[in-house]
């Protein structure tokens, strides 16, 4: 069976100071169709490095990312980009939402990159936006959403060419507890009812709790790669 998501001895090194520092560390491993794992570790310990390798917005140094079996290496940047369209939605910690664009805008902005047309994506926007919850919002601007609201806008737009995977980068990190608990309600709704997979990086234990995979990454290298279940917090 072809693995949604693998990397083969993935490393990431930078240039700092004049002297190379390695990020990743020869980083393997494999994430099926509908898991709902969470990649955690300290500040400095690679996780948004590896999600950045993992979600085709940065290449390794050496190593292998593989997204449904397609060699990201074997891509150039239009087709890494294109695949990146069309097969990953990201959630940001900051939403990332465009300030001068409604709810409805934002949703329909990966779409309208996409091609797909202005009915067809008008009608899944709305679609999207009532799935998580702002229906009656699709026409407020970011400043006037809450930050629930925001992420829960940054969550639709994630699904808009109704990818196969989502990577979230702290997801609750710029949320108040409540919040927080209902942004991962929704999103392990999203997982049982759509099938979604979702890798989420985080380094709150309260994150992972609500995942059923934990990975963990300490200087560059996994440490632990269990599922929930086995784990004693």
């Amino acid at each position: 069976m072809t693995h949604l998501i693998e990397t083969v001895d993935l490393v990431k090194t930078y240039i700092q100071g004049g002297r190379p520092l390695e990020v990743l560390k020869g980083i393997c491993f494999s994430v099926e169709p509908g898991e709902f794992t969470a990649i955690m570790g300290p500040s400095g310990s690679g996780k948004s490095t590896l999600l950045n390798m993992i979600g085709a917005l940065d290449r390794p140094t050496a190593g292998k990312v593989y997204i449904n079996g397609v060699d990201l290496s074997g891509l150039n940047d239009n087709q890494v980009a294109g695949l990146r369209n069309r097969e990953i939605g990201f959630i940001f910690q900051f939403f990332n939402l465009i300030p001068r664009m409604d709810a409805q805008g934002n949703v329909e902005l990966p779409m309208a990159i996409a091609g797909v047309s202005r009915s067809e994506r008008h009608k899944r926007a709305q679609r999207l936006l009532e799935l998580v919850g702002l229906g009656d919002r699709a026409d407020h601007k970011p400043s006037q959403l809450s930050g629930g609201e925001q992420q829960r806008v940054a969550i639709a737009r994630a699904l808009s060419n109704e990818p196969n995977l989502i990577l979230a980068d702290e997801v609750t990190g710029n949320l108040d507890t409540t919040t927080g608990d209902e942004i991962m309600h929704l999103l392990r709704d999203l997982n049982k009812e759509e099938g979604k997979t979702f890798i989420l990086i985080t380094h709150d234990a309260m994150v992972a709790q609500n995942t059923d995979r934990l990975i963990q990454l300490r200087d560059g290298v996994i440490v632990g790669d269990k599922k929930f279940k086995d784990l004693i917090m």
